[in-house]
């Protein structure tokens, strides 16, 4: 089982989370799907707070940690990081934030995550937020981000290929899983950002909205 960050809260099953009510969404989809410009719409307009997985992670290797140089190491091969350190970072996320409500962008990544996530924590998403988006879209995206801003260190066309591959295997089993259970929200991502929020706000209630729509 996953490990977890020590907290006095804890409960037998191992988690910090357990004592607690949250609301859970998964965000999903390839790099460069638009995942994080729509979460910070949701967060804006929904009064979630926005957890992304990729952004802990590369926290948590500038941060000069053993876990840190072991976690950059992973992604540069487009590797999956363990289940246990990406929980142990999503789990102090959710406690240090104060809120309840929770987007966890790009996790799980895989069928291997998912069951840690839900077993560790007792937490099963609201929904999944899918968001569809060709291969060449994306990868169009990503190689566009990195000539205009430098991108991320992860935004190469080397690394670029290897991310695809990974999320072609692992992720796309995550989805069929909760679209059998019917919690899958499939977004059109090929589209204009403010289009495809259009499309993300139906999948939220309108009592949920806490600050004025855009």
């Amino acid at each position: 089982m996953a490990t977890v960050i020590d907290s006095p809260n804890k409960e037998a099953n191992g988690s910090a989370l357990s004592n607690k009510k949250f609301t859970v969404v998964f965000v999903l989809g390839g790099p460069g799907s638009g995942k994080g410009t729509q979460c910070a719409y949701i967060v804006q307009n929904f009064g979630y707070s926005h957890l992304s997985a990729g952004d802990l992670l590369r926290a948590e290797m500038k941060s000069g940690s053993e876990n840190g140089f072991m976690i950059q190491d992973m992604i540069k091969e487009g590797k999956i990081v363990p289940s246990e350190v990406t929980i142990k970072l999503l789990e102090r996320a959710m406690l240090e934030s104060g809120n309840d409500k929770f987007l966890i962008d790009g996790f799980p990544r895989n069928e291997e995550n998912r069951a840690a996530f839900e077993a560790v924590t007792g937490i099963e998403p609201k929904f999944v937020l899918f968001f569809e988006c060709s291969v060449e879209e994306m990868q169009r995206r990503l190689l566009s981000r990195n000539q205009v801003s430098k991108g991320r260190e992860d935004d190469n066309i080397d690394t670029i290929k290897k991310r695809f591959k990974v999320y072609m295997e692992s992720s796309l089993p995550v989805i069929e899983y909760y679209e059998a259970k019917g919690k899958v929200r499939k977004i059109d991502a090929a589209r204009p950002i403010l289009q495809v929020f259009e499309a993300v706000k139906a999948c939220f209630p309108r009592g949920n909205i806490t600050v004025n729509q855009m």
